[in-house]
């Protein structure tokens, strides 16, 4: 099993209660990329998760070798690994340092060209928003390119919730912001990947129906910050599964007069509303990162929330 550590939080429940020797006692090998190591620059959402990954294997009683780019015994350590697991039938991690694998370009499985990209996308969202409307961004690319429009344009940030971590949680703070604030428009830039890996969230935006809340889902069937991995949203119904969640209004753009059109009809319909937007895989090679820290967006957030609301 390969995962990134940020997505230990996310196995640890399964690790404890099906995987361990104590319940079904099953060999398993994980595959750690190790963000947020101490000592080596990262972004702040992968710091503490960094910092406290090995005590976390530890407290779960799961061995484990760290590997990294200077480690000549690297092929032991997988030896022993393997033979660990064969003879207790339970898990090992392997932690894998930054730099230790070589760069490699996996072949795109590119299942539709569309004509958008994800930021081209992002920006035709933000030029229609009003001034006192609220945005919650996915996890990722997409949140550095809001950050960055913004500051081309000049708006300042106050106005955005950057979810840098949590993935799939953006649409479930939008909806508690959206409860709260009932005046205001709560607009989630959604990813395809995220949606997938909270999905149930969609029940409850459905169910609990806030008229302010629009769901915008940017699909380009990949997950495309952390690789390109290809996700199967392209091959679901992603706006039948709304409409079935709750959803009163459905639609989706591929092109951008189609997107202006939506868009239109997404600023003036009652919610909870959902749009799909299907784009293209990639990002440019110059996009920048926050100069803020979350922190200050966060305060900078919540005082736009107390003030024009």
């Amino acid at each position: 099993v390969y995962l990134q550590n940020s997505g230990l939080g996310n196995v640890i429940n399964p690790l404890l209660s099906l995987v361990d020797t104590d319940v079904y006692s099953v060999p398993m090998l994980f595959v750690i990329g190790w963000r947020g190591e101490p000592a080596v620059h990262d972004e702040p959402q992968h710091k503490k998760q960094g910092r406290v990954m090995l005590p976390i294997l530890e407290a779960m009683e799961i061995p484990f070798s760290v590997l990294g780019p200077d480690l000549e015994d690297a092929e032991t350590l997988v030896k022993d690994a393997v033979v660990h697991i064969r003879k207790t039938s339970g898990p090992f991690a392997l932690v894998i340092k930054k730099g230790t694998f070589a760069a490699y370009v996996a072949p795109r499985l590119v299942k539709a060209g569309f004509s958008l990209s994800r930021e081209q996308a992002i920006q035709q969202v933000i030029d229609v928003l009003e001034g006192r409307d609220v945005v919650i961004s996915t996890t990722g690319m997409p949140s550095r390119e809001v950050y960055e429009y913004r500051s081309k344009r000049g708006d300042g940030h106050q106005r955005d919730f950057l979810t840098v971590g949590g993935m799939g949680h953006a649409s479930q703070i939008a909806l508690g912001i959206a409860l709260q604030r009932p005046e205001r428009s709560v607009y989630c830039l959604d990813g395809d990947g995220a949606l997938l890996m909270h999905m149930g969230a969609l029940a409850l935006n459905g169910t609990l129906k806030p008229m302010n809340f629009k769901h915008i889902v940017l699909n380009n069937g990949a997950h495309d910050s952390v690789g390109g991995q290809p996700t199967v949203a392209l091959d679901i119904d992603i706006l039948g599964i709304a409409r079935a969640a709750g959803y009163e209004r459905v639609a989706r753009a591929r092109t951008e007069s189609e997107l202006q059109s939506c868009l239109q009809e997404l600023k003036c319909s009652p919610g909870p509303s959902l749009l799909e937007i299907q784009v293209r895989c990639g990002s440019r090679k110059d996009l920048g990162r926050p100069a803020t820290t979350p922190i200050q967006n966060k305060n900078a957030f919540m005082d736009f929330l107390e003030s024009a609301g």
